[in-house]
């Protein structure tokens, strides 16, 4: 399985279904307006797109990608119903729920944020995501704060854990060191930070904390690179 970093919180993982078909799954492609990446909508045709919560700098392309590809919208029932208006097809979760896909199992759980798309409309409660894909478990922790259930997201092992490290809007890096205490991730890479100015933010601190207080490895990975896990 391939995961390339799209900047801010953005990810496409690259993967295959039970028939051995290749897949791709979008997570909140903030691409427009992204200072941080080269890439662009129509550089990806995923198959899925999931989406943590609103805000515009993660629901971002998502409705030029999905038409244009087909692909399938994974979010909360608000941001399903909502994309459903713009004719695009969706799969209405909320958190604590969980559904097995052709790629694996997906499992929403809480964040601590807003969420609301850019013309305002409500967009439902903001949300964490985990995913268990080709026996890996990666956990996307959207946008949030810190709180002591992520101890009981880790309970059952992960390889990755996808942490926002930019403060004022999410944790900061404090935060975010102790949240992956709890995670005990084999793998931690820092997210949503030097996007913009309210979020900037030395990930060579994180990572240098990350390393003397837990046990994970912590990787930093540039806009448009990809990891192998």
């Amino acid at each position: 399985m391939k995961i390339q970093f799209l900047g801010q919180s953005g990810f496409a993982i690259n993967t295959s279904n039970t028939n051995k078909k290749d897949l791709q799954i979008l997570i909140d492609p903030f691409l427009t307006g992204n200072s941080l990446t080269n890439l662009k909508a129509e550089d990806f045709s995923p198959d899925y797109i999931v989406l943590t919560h609103a805000h515009g700098d993660h629901y971002g392309d998502t409705e030029a990608i999905a038409k244009t590809s087909g692909a399938k919208v994974i979010s909360n029932f608000e941001i399903v119903n909502y994309v459903a208006t713009k004719g695009i097809e969706g799969h209405p979760m909320n958190p604590g729920g969980a559904w097995t896909f052709d790629f694996g199992k997906l499992k929403f759980v809480q964040a601590i944020h807003t969420s609301s798309f850019p013309d305002g409309t409500y967009g439902g409660v903001a949300m964490g995501v985990i995913l268990e894909i080709e026996g890996k478990r990666i956990y996307h922790a959207g946008d949030t704060a810190y709180f002591s259930d992520m101890e009981y997201f880790g309970r059952q092992g992960l390889d990755l854990a996808l942490l926002p490290i930019g403060d004022n809007f999410t944790m900061g890096i404090d935060d975010a060191v102790e949240a992956a205490a709890l995670l005990k991730a084999t793998s931690v890479v820092p997210i949503h930070y030097n996007t913009f100015g309210y979020i900037e933010q030395d990930p060579q601190l994180f990572k240098a904390a990350i390393e003397k207080q837990t046990e994970s490895h912590c990787v930093i990975l540039e806009p448009d690179e990809i990891l192998t896990l």
